[in-house]
């Protein structure tokens, strides 16, 4: 679908990593599959943490090194391009991991760890669509609103709709992969990576770079929407 000129790749939609074809559509399998299984015992009744945090931890330390070969990998070559992926995709997801962080802090009175990794998780779902277009101040952008955007998406999930996603797979991969699709548009370089990050996809073309995200463009297959 968005590489080797696949159909949202021609009708111009940016995705340099699978933030959509990878993270969004994962995301809403996920919860079809939530809905569908139902709930798990004492679910919303009785605490369910993690079997092992230390293992928790452990994983998602070697998910924050993998991802950078998911983001940087996507460049197809060793050079400043998958460098600028790197930079950014660390850029968010540490971003992303405080913002959880100080959201905790605020609404708990305390920080968890399980909570800084899956702001952490957030953080790079969100920018590996947008990894290829913008700079550090970008990503400090998109980290941000991934740790915002996804805290309470999760809360709406479970507290709100009771739905048992019990790794939070769609309020984090699916709206992260969703929201870094739309703020590329309007963090996005018009130089790409070299750029300042911060422009617009090209110097005031970002609402139409949006309406190409989400729109059908005519041809009943939208970005984000499949509407046949």
């Amino acid at each position: 679908m968005v590489w080797g000129g696949g159909y949202l790749a021609n009708i111009g939609v940016i995705d340099f990593a699978g933030g959509l074809v990878v993270h969004a559509t994962c995301g809403i399998g996920a919860l079809v599959a939530a809905i569908y299984l139902g709930q798990r015992k004492g679910f919303m009744q009785t605490p369910m943490p993690p079997h092992n945090r230390t293992m928790v931890m452990i994983g998602a330390s070697m998910l924050w090194v993998g991802w950078f070969g998911f983001n940087a990998g996507s460049a197809v070559a060793a050079d400043g391009s998958a460098g600028m992926a790197m930079l950014v995709t660390h850029i968010s997801a540490a971003v992303g991991a405080l913002t959880w962080m100080g959201i905790e802090w605020v609404k708990q009175g305390k920080a968890t760890m399980i909570g800084i990794a899956t702001g952490m998780v957030a953080g790079l779902a969100t920018i590996t669509p947008a990894s290829g277009t913008v700079g550090p101040q970008g990503a400090l952008l998109i980290g941000f609103s991934a740790g915002l955007v996804c805290f309470y998406a999760t809360q709406i999930i479970k507290g709100y709709f009771k739905i048992d996603d019990s790794l939070d797979v769609f309020p984090v991969h699916g709206v992260g992969g969703m929201l870094g699709i739309i703020m590329l548009c309007f963090v996005g370089s018009p130089d790409g990576f070299l750029g300042s990050g911060a422009a617009g996809i090209a110097e005031g073309g970002a609402l139409v770079q949006l309406k190409i995200q989400l729109s059908d463009n005519g041809d009943g297959l939208s970005a984000i929407n499949f509407n046949y």
